[in-house]
C-alpha cells in the first residue's frame, strides 16, 4: 500500500506549530487563487534561454603602461561577457590572436598593443573572419583616476548611444556595428543583471571617437559620469581579422613618431633662427660705416708728445 501522511486531528490542532502551518497553507491558497483569477500564470521558475553567445576576449601585449592596464581592467569590469588572457609576447605575430580566440571560445576581441612603452593601440576585431579596426588610444582616464560620483550595478546591461555622424559614411557605420556587437551585453547572460542603469556614448568629433560612460539617475534623463574616458583615433580598417585587404585608411592620421619628430624640429628651428638673428645683427652693425682708403693717412704726422701705444716706437729707438 502507498504511504499516506498521517493527518493531525484532536488536541494536536491546538499546538502553535500546527496552527502556523495551517495559516501558511491558507495564505498560499489565497495568493494562488488571486493570480489565477486575474488571468496570469504563476512563475514556475523556468530559466530563460541565453541565445546570443557573444564572448569578447580582452587582453594586451607585453610592455603596456600602468594606465593601459587599468583601462583594460575597467573594460573587463564593464562587460560581463568578456574573458581574460595573459599578455602576449611582442615577438608573436598578430594572426596568433585568432588562435587564442578560438581556444578561448570567443568570437570578438579587444587587443591592446603597446609600442615604445608610450604609444597605445587598440584592435577591435571579429574573429576569425573579420573585419577589424586599428585605433590609436588617446587621453586615457580610468575609473580610479577620475573618482566620479556616478555608480552602477556590476553586470547590468548598458544602453548604447551613437552620434548621428555614424550613419553618414560607410566606415563609420561598420565601426558602429562592431561597437554594438562588442559592448552590448547579451540578454539573459549568466553573469548579467536584468537592469538598465548606465549608458555608453560614442561621439565623433575632430575625426575621432570619444567614449563616455554615464549612470542614469532619473527618468527625466539626468546623468552622472562613471568612467572610464578615452578617445579612439581610427588608423585603418581591414576586411580580415588583424590583417587582410584595407577597407578604409584615415587620411588625416599622423603617427606619434611623426608628431614627436615635428616637435623636435620646432625646437631645432628655434636655435637655428637664433643663430641667423645673431649673424644678421653683426651684419647690420659694421665697425666702419663706409669704406676708407689706407693711403689717405700717409702724410699725416704725429708729434712725439701726442704719440700713444705702438706709435711711440717711431720716435724712440727700441734696444
Amino acid at each position: 500500500l502507498p504511504y499516506r501522511k498521517k493527518q493531525v486531528v484532536g488536541p494536536a490542532l491546538e499546538q502553535p506549530w500546527c496552527q502556523w502551518k495551517i495559516l501558511q497553507r491558507l495564505r498560499t491558497t489565497i495568493t494562488l487563487g488571486a493570480v489565477l483569477s486575474a488571468g496570469h500564470m504563476p512563475n514556475t521558475g523556468t530559466k530563460k534561454k541565453w541565445i546570443n553567445k557573444e564572448r569578447v576576449l580582452v587582453f594586451s601585449s607585453r610592455g603596456v603602461s600602468y594606465r593601459a592596464r587599468h583601462l583594460m581592467k575597467d573594460l573587463r569590469t564593464l562587460m560581463p561577457h568578456s574573458k581574460a588572457e595573459s599578455k602576449m609576447d611582442k615577438k608573436d605575430q598578430l594572426f596568433v590572436v585568432n588562435e587564442i580566440c578560438e581556444m578561448k571560445n570567443c568570437n570578438k576581441c579587444i587587443f591592446f598593443e603597446a609600442k615604445k612603452r608610450k604609444d597605445l593601440y587598440m584592435w577591435i576585431a571579429n574573429a576569425p573572419r573579420g573585419p577589424s579596426v586599428k585605433f590609436l588610444v588617446e587621453n586615457v582616464h580610468t575609473m580610479l583616476e577620475l573618482k566620479m560620483t556616478g555608480n552602477c550595478l556590476k553586470g547590468s546591461r548598458p544602453l548604447l548611444s551613437f552620434d548621428k555622424t555614424f550613419d553618414s559614411e560607410p566606415h563609420w557605420t561598420l565601426m558602429k556595428e562592431l561597437f554594438t556587437q562588442i559592448f552590448s551585453t547579451p540578454n539573459y547572460h549568466p553573469k548579467s543583471q536584468p537592469f538598465y542603469d548606465n549608458v555608453y556614448t560614442f561621439s565623433i568629433h575632430d575625426n575621432r571617437i570619444w567614449f563616455r560612460n554615464y549612470q542614469i539617475l532619473e527618468e527625466d534623463g539626468s546623468l552622472a559620469e562613471i568612467g572610464p574616458r578615452f578617445v579612439l583615433n581610427p588608423i585603418r580598417m581591414f576586411s580580415g581579422s588583424f590583417g587582410g585587404p584595407t577597407l578604409y585608411q584615415n587620411p588625416t592620421f599622423v603617427s606619434p613618431n611623426e608628431y614627436r619628430r615635428s616637435l623636435k624640429q620646432k625646437v631645432a628651428m628655434k636655435y637655428i633662427d637664433k643663430l641667423h638673428s645673431k649673424q644678421a645683427r653683426k651684419d647690420r652693425y659694421l665697425p666702419d660705416s663706409y669704406k676708407m682708403d689706407p693711403t689717405d693717412e700717409v702724410f699725416v704726422t704725429i708729434r712725439p708728445e701726442d704719440a700713444k701705444g705702438a706709435d711711440k716706437n717711431t720716435f724712440y729707438r727700441v734696444t
